[in-house]
């Protein structure tokens, strides 16, 4: 279990390191974003991912594991942006309360990864990178469902526990693709 925290931690580390330096670069624009639209860029991402797996190639430079990285970001913004007043997206929040919060929602992911990896003895190592991808769509196809059912459930986990499933599937995808 040390070995995979280790390398938990680097991928969220290089995320966060992105989500800065982006959010020196455009501020906080993503706070305008509504629930179904980071719900649709994760998707855009995902949805790519599935087509290079299956065409075995691609046109564009980005790679895989960059968009892997932009899911972890956008997961993590959903769940801040779940946290924060719907009043005024408009507002921008200061670089270091953007990283307060994002270090916040991130330790917490990790922590139900560790929960999860314990009870399953880390049964993700044993997966292919298309099942991440197909997990991680399953989960946003919910994510879709609760919304339009105005974010109610009537068994079933809620949003938020979706987003940290797919953070924490692309986290480990990224750590599959760094051993290959």
């Amino acid at each position: 279990m040390s070995r995979t925290l280790e390398q938990y931690q680097a991928v969220i580390e290089k995320c966060r390191d992105i989500f800065i330096k982006k959010t020196k670069d455009y501020g906080t624009s993503w706070r305008v974003l509504r629930p179904v639209s980071i719900a649709d860029q994760v998707f855009i991402k995902a949805q790519r991912i599935r087509t290079i797996q299956e065409l075995k190639q691609q046109k564009v430079e980005d790679d895989i594991a960059g968009e892997f990285r932009a899911i972890i970001n956008y997961g993590i913004i959903a769940l801040i942006q779940m946290g924060l007043p719907a009043d005024n997206p408009y507002a921008d929040l200061p670089v270091a309360e953007a990283d307060r919060l994002y270090r916040e929602k991130a330790a917490f992911v990790q922590e139900v990864m560790e929960s999860k990896n314990h009870d399953y003895g880390e049964a993700w190592r044993d997966l292919s990178r298309e099942s991440f991808t197909d997990l991680i769509l399953t989960k946003l196809l919910r994510i879709k469902q609760i919304l339009r059912n105005n974010g109610q459930t009537l068994i079933s986990e809620g949003i938020d526990a979706n987003y940290v499933d797919i953070v924490n599937y692309a986290v480990f995808a990224l750590v599959l693709l760094d051993e290959k």
